[in-house]
């Protein structure tokens, strides 16, 4: 970076940097940030106009980026050669250059002022700066009256110095938001993947299970063992299929919620007859804990069905065969509490809130033990969110872990009206 000599500026002008900085730190536009640098270089030095060139980190060229005078667009982005320009021995040596008459410069290149109908006579080139990274030239072209003094040269120094860290922090925030809308795009194309999969997919899967089906009826019992070993493979495909579907919800926001007065322990007692199969398959003993009276939330009965569904897949999953899992309700002051506790393997404390996360497992991919895609505590999450809900997982890991879901009791909370 230059040296700047403050005490050259007068206080005024001082005041009035302090007042750019702020301005320029509050753009985040290039072209508009651009635009207010040369207005205000021109207005500090005394000039007729002022320009910019930027340098590009990877040619090392520079590059004429804006004007006081309206530009030709073919001038626009046009390369400036950093050995042969008056801005390139600004930028290589590193220091402010004033030239009095440009006509008797060798390195003039009087194309620049055709090319945006401006004559001209004198230039002050200063080097502008992103910490101590030269990134580009502030021109003053044609001071009103006299020269350029040495108080031109630490104005300009200092503008040059806040618009290089104001330009380059314009340029991220740009690239950042670039990333972002590339990232939205992306996770957009992949949401669109999931469903047209999942819809693809549901359709020749059912007819295999039912065909697997009506063949296991007609079958010798050598025959059966091997269709039930097909059909087991099926019902695991489907329940993938299934989460990937359910995902929809969860993109659909609000607007697939159809909300209605859910009676909490009537739904819990019917997804636990909905998995006593895989239940009994296991020799797990899952009990139920309901309080003697109806407790109800506003929400939509087959989205709730999902989360709970979610649950107590995750329990069976992860508990053992001859384990225990309980499911419950509990009255916190106008929450209802739903449980769902396990004694299966637990989870690290520093994983429990990774474990809502879409395809987040804790076992490592190429080593893990237990199926699935990693969406179903995630869709739960999501899902209770929307409805105005808390989800959150307690666990000692190798004791078992606790789910718990908390809903607004009906009359009470956002869904009440």
């Amino acid at each position: 970076m230059t040296q700047i000599n403050v005490s050259q500026v007068s206080s005024g002008t001082l005041a009035r940097l302090v007042d750019i900085s702020r301005e320029l730190n509050s753009k985040t536009d290039i072209d508009d940030l651009l635009t207010h640098i040369i207005q205000q270089a021109a207005a500090l030095t005394g000039a007729e106009a002022a320009s910019i060139l930027l340098l590009d980190p990877h040619t090392r060229q520079l590059h004429f980026k804006a004007a006081s005078d309206e530009m030709d667009p073919a001038m626009a982005d046009a390369v400036v050669p950093l050995d042969s320009s008056i801005a390139g021995a600004v930028l290589t040596s590193n220091r402010p250059l004033i030239i009095a008459d440009v006509a008797r410069d060798p390195r003039w290149n009087p194309s620049v002022s055709q090319a945006i109908n401006f004559q001209t006579r004198s230039i002050l080139g200063v080097p502008m700066h992103d910490v101590d990274r030269p990134v580009g030239v502030l021109e003053a072209l044609n001071k009103h009256e006299g020269r350029f003094t040495s108080e031109d040269v630490e104005t300009l120094s200092i503008l040059a110095d806040i618009a290089g860290v104001a330009v380059e922090k314009a340029r991220l925030i740009q690239e950042l938001q670039h990333a972002y809308d590339e990232l939205n795009e992306l996770d957009q194309r992949k949401t669109d993947f999931i469903a047209i999969a999942s819809h693809e997919l549901r359709t020749p899967l059912s007819v295999i299970l039912g065909y697997v089906s009506f063949l296991r009826e007609e079958a010798d019992p050598a025959m059966a063992e091997q269709l039930d070993s097909v059909m087991t493979a099926a019902v695991k495909l489907r329940t993938l299929i299934q989460d990937m579907l359910n995902l929809q919800y969860v993109d659909a926001g609000q607007a697939a919620l159809s909300l209605e007065p859910i009676d909490l322990g009537a739904l819990v007692r019917e997804v636990v007859l909905g998995n006593k199969d895989t239940i009994v398959a296991k020799q797990q003993n899952v009990t139920l804990r309901l309080p003697s009276r109806t407790l109800r939330t506003m929400g939509d009965q087959q989205v709730m069905g999902i989360v709970l569904n979610n649950l107590l897949d995750n329990a069976i999953k992860f508990t053992p065969e001859k384990g225990r899992i309980s499911m419950g309700l509990e009255v916190h002051g106008v929450e209802a509490w739903l449980y769902v506790k396990d004694t299966g393997l637990g989870i690290p404390q520093d994983k429990l809130e990774r474990i809502f996360k879409r395809f987040y497992q804790v076992e490592h991919h190429l080593r893990r033990q237990y199926e699935g895609l990693g969406l179903g505590l995630a869709i739960a999450r999501e899902l209770v969110e929307l409805q105005n809900g808390r989800i959150w997982a307690e666990s000692v890991e190798g004791q078992g872990s606790v789910f718990y879901v908390a809903m607004p009791l009906e009359g009470y909370g956002p869904q009440s009206g």
